[in-house]
């Protein structure tokens, strides 16, 4: 590695720049005219092409990015599809952690990343060290991190997940273990009132968006749009509090909490032609592309994520370009937190 790449280096998302998660306000790009970005998404084309490069792009990216990429999907979905392609290079156009991932199950990949800001007040909540000392204060506890953690954090635990198979692999684990899930508490306490299972501890972290949305603005919007579909985001703070809300009150309307992924996939299936969507808005996107017969009507105007809209056109470009930035993850590192990761991947 020359010293050009050296100071590019991203060794992991605990040494990351870290924004401050509140408030956060989504920082607007330089809008392009369209000659200028029709040029531009010419030559990232081109430039992926001869870089043998695939482009990987979270459902939370802004549109353009969307469009422009190889893949769109969760956290789940992009780990998967990193897992198995056969490019040289993965751009990932997402925050930190995941694109650490990508590296981590691609030791024979270059994996990119547009922008090193783009980081996740999520899983800046616990870092390795906080994760040693709960263990020693739980010993025997299996340990169960969100895929929204740092690469070392991953590396402490013993099985990695995303919203989308969460609950599956708690269920998987012995009913006699004491779980320890981080760092998600709206996620671990949906999870933990799902299974029934009593000997988990859950973290107190939080998303900086999911965790504004208080039930009063479920209940609201649900009164504007009678006849629409509530999807939620199993993150969101007013899931628990809502969940009760339902259990007391059958009249309520069901809600079908899922992943982003299970969100496009209950939109494209269902009969409803309305959906109050209650999770990052980048998602309405492909929603709305995937299906245009349909209105998809987010929970919030505010639920944005500062980090996730960080990635552009220009800075895609410049990484394919440049060859910018890579994420280079220590063997021995990489090796600890491949394992649960696998695990991760395995259960669907």
């Amino acid at each position: 590695m020359n010293s050009q790449d050296k100071s590019h280096e991203v060794l992991s998302s605990e040494k990351q720049p870290v924004l401050k998660s509140t408030p956060i306000m989504p920082v607007a790009a330089d809008k392009l005219k369209k000659a200028e970005q029709d040029s531009l998404i010419d030559d990232i084309k081109k430039l992926r092409q001869k870089c043998q490069a695939i482009i990987l792009a979270h459902n939370y990216q802004i549109p353009e990015i969307q469009d422009i990429a190889d893949f769109v999907g969760d956290s789940l979905g992009l780990a998967q599809q990193a897992a198995k392609t056969e490019a040289k290079t993965i751009v990932f156009c997402g925050v930190h952690f995941m694109a650490e991932t990508a590296a981590v199950l691609c030791p024979d990949k270059r994996v990119l990343i547009p922008d090193l800001e783009a980081g996740c007040s999520l899983a800046a909540s616990i870092n390795a060290d906080q994760l040693r000392t709960w263990k020693k204060e739980h010993p025997g506890a299996i340990v169960v991190s969100y895929v929204n953690t740092s690469v070392e954090v991953k590396a402490e635990s013993d099985y990695c997940c995303t919203s989308g198979n969460a609950v599956k692999i708690v269920q998987a684990i012995p009913t006699d273990k004491e779980i320890l899930f981080l760092p998600d508490v709206f996620l671990g306490s949906w999870i933990k009132k799902v299974t029934g299972r009593k000997n988990m501890e859950i973290w107190m972290g939080e998303c900086h968006v999911h965790a504004a949305m208080r039930p009063e603005m479920v209940t609201e919007k649900l009164k504007q749009y009678p006849q629409a579909e509530l999807l939620i985001h199993p993150e969101c703070g007013c899931l628990t509090p809502f969940l009760d809300q339902l259990a007391d009150n059958p009249a309520l309307k069901p809600i079908k909490v899922t992943s982003t992924e299970g969100m496009v996939k209950e939109a494209s299936k269902s009969k409803a032609t309305q959906f109050v969507v209650a999770t990052e808005e980048g998602i309405l996107h492909r929603m709305r592309k995937e299906n245009p017969d349909k209105t998809f009507i987010p929970i919030a105007p505010e639920m944005t994520c500062q980090f996730m809209k960080m990635i552009t056109l220009e800075k895609l470009h410049k990484s394919l370009r440049d060859d910018v930035y890579p994420v280079i993850i220590e063997k021995e590192l990489a090796d600890k937190a491949r394992r649960p990761i696998e695990r991760m991947v395995s259960i669907f």
